[in-house]
């Protein structure tokens, strides 16, 4: 088997304080007296459910813990090249990092101040790494419509400026998703690729209103279109790429081990996959173990996973230049013969 770690990819699915190092959140944390709960210390990774809205309410304290801890504009340079150093020592040759400003704004001066130095941080990862970068702004669907409108203008007003697409994030079974399709209509119209988390904790109904409502061009996980033929089929015929997370979902209780993922039906409908880490900061896994852990519940063949590491690079927001350039080494790293261990 080749190695995992050196075949090239793009990662279209990383949350910003999700991708936090744990060394780095215990770091901080101690550097400001910040108590942090025993599931982010002793009992790192956290067991996680999301069956039921206590259990995504668990989940949701624990990342604003852990979002607590940024408190100085050198805290986020550094959580950016961290982020960026370890999708390169995966493979990575892309990034797109999504991050909802509103969630930091009340610290780092607002959220356009926060977003101009969040895309600082990212030049500078950028070139301090080699790693293609750029910015998915997302809105909370626990927060206001109008808030998400806020924030698409803001993203569209940086739409050439490191900024590519925009997302909802949240959990998908809180408030109603039509109501955000004003906000997607502002991101469209600015060029952005949108990108709303569907078909994780809801199934094929939430689909097809992020398809029809937001004009889903990414759907963030979208792992049960799988569960609707017809669904997943007007899927492949639109192009619609499919964000997977499979750590994240079986962490969550979505599936109940990586084999219960359903990967191969959606390979062999058709979709187009991008495997995501998510949150390594709270499932414990990044880039390269999507692929380790779909290689090992699926049996997934180099050649199999040659062609989604393709197309992540196809689904991302990448230049042609680059992604000629990344699609021919992955040629390579499949040409090259199995003499790593993986």
């Amino acid at each position: 088997m080749r190695d995992l770690h050196e075949l090239p990819k793009a990662h279209l699915h990383l949350h910003f304080t999700g991708s936090m190092r744990h060394s780095t959140l215990l770091e901080l944390a101690d550097r400001d007296g910040i108590v942090l709960p025993d599931q982010l210390v002793a009992d790192w990774p956290p067991v996680l459910s999301a069956a039921d809205e206590k259990g995504w309410f668990r989940f949701q304290r624990l990342y604003d813990v852990a979002r607590s801890v940024l408190r100085t504009e050198n805290d986020v340079r550094r959580l950016v090249r961290e982020a960026a150093e370890d999708d390169v020592r995966d493979g990575g040759r892309w990034l797109e990092i999504q991050v909802d400003p509103s969630g930091y704004g009340a610290r780092f001066g607002g959220i356009t101040a926060f977003t101009d130095l969040v895309l600082d941080a990212v030049r500078e990862a950028s070139a301090a790494t080699g790693l293609g970068i750029a910015l998915v702004i997302a809105a909370n669907r626990t927060r206001h419509p109008l808030d998400a409108r806020t924030l698409a203008r803001l993203a569209g007003q940086y739409a050439d400026r490191g900024v590519v697409g925009f997302g909802l994030s949240n959990d998908e079974r809180r408030g109603s998703t039509t109501d955000f399709a004003g906000a997607f209509r502002i991101a469209e119209d600015a060029g952005l690729t949108l990108v709303p988390h569907g078909g994780e904790l809801r199934g094929p109904e939430h689909i097809r209103v992020c398809l029809e409502s937001l004009h889903a061009q990414r759907l963030g996980h979208g792992v049960r279109s799988a569960e609707d033929p017809a669904l997943l089929d007007r899927i492949v015929q639109a192009g619609v790429a499919l964000e997977v997370c499979p750590v994240s979902n079986v962490a969550l209780g979505v599936y109940s081990d990586p084999t219960s993922v359903p990967l191969p039906e959606l390979l062999a409908a058709g979709a187009t996959v991008a495997l995501g880490a998510d949150d390594p900061l709270l499932f414990g896994s990044r880039l390269a173990g999507q692929y380790a852990s779909m290689r090992a519940a699926h049996e997934l063949t180099d050649a199999q996973l040659a062609e989604l590491a393709r197309m992540s690079v196809r689904a991302s927001r990448a230049p042609e230049t680059l992604k000629r350039e990344v699609l021919a080494d992955i040629d390579a790293w499949l040409a090259a013969p199995p003499d790593h261990e993986a």
